[in-house]
């Protein structure tokens, strides 16, 4: 971890996302890691931050409680509404609203189910992003969205094209809220 941290302050990267484990018997020690990492990455200039990602990190109450256990101000969330579907298939809205002022990112994605595909079209999914951003909104987030999946084309330009059209959809859920 401290060789990630060294790379992404060397890259003048501000943040570096880790994941978690899947695996419970590696979760406190995982919860350490964080705590070393967050006090490293103050140091070095780099927020830590997690997102939903199954397993130690898998939904709002997981999140939560690492925040709990990690207790260090350099640790921050990226909410990624589509992975709380896909891992949980509880609702990304509900989920958000007791962690909101923790969340520093948003990483953007749709989902349309449970272990459903995440390479989709804003929209299509169940992901509510109007409702996400109303509930970061009233809690001051002021961080990047990230436009972390769209279709894969045939093409590179027909994939650039579906990214480009998930920006713009988030663009006018942005302006609506």
């Amino acid at each position: 971890i401290r060789q990630q941290i060294d790379n992404a302050k060397f890259l003048g990267l501000s943040c570096l996302i880790n994941t978690g484990t899947a695996k419970p018997e590696l979760y406190d020690a995982w919860y350490r890691q964080m705590n070393y990492a967050a006090k490293y990455g103050a140091d070095a200039g780099v927020q830590i931050v997690t997102k939903p990602h199954g397993g130690v990190v898998g939904d709002a109450a997981d999140l939560l409680k690492c925040l709990e256990k990690v207790n260090h101000k350099n640790l921050g969330i990226w909410y990624d509404a589509g992975n709380i579907i896909h891992y949980t298939g509880k609702d990304p809205v509900e989920g958000l609203k007791p962690m909101a002022e923790y969340v520093s990112g948003f990483c953007a994605k749709d989902c349309g189910e449970p272990k459903g595909d995440v390479m989709i079209q804003f929209g299509t999914g169940k992901v509510d992003f109007t409702g996400v951003f109303k509930v970061l909104k009233s809690a001051g987030f002021s961080g990047p969205i990230m436009v972390e999946c769209s279709v894969v084309g045939d093409t590179p330009e027909a994939t650039a094209r579906h990214a480009r059209a998930n920006r713009e959809f988030l663009e006018k859920v942005l302006a609506s809220v």
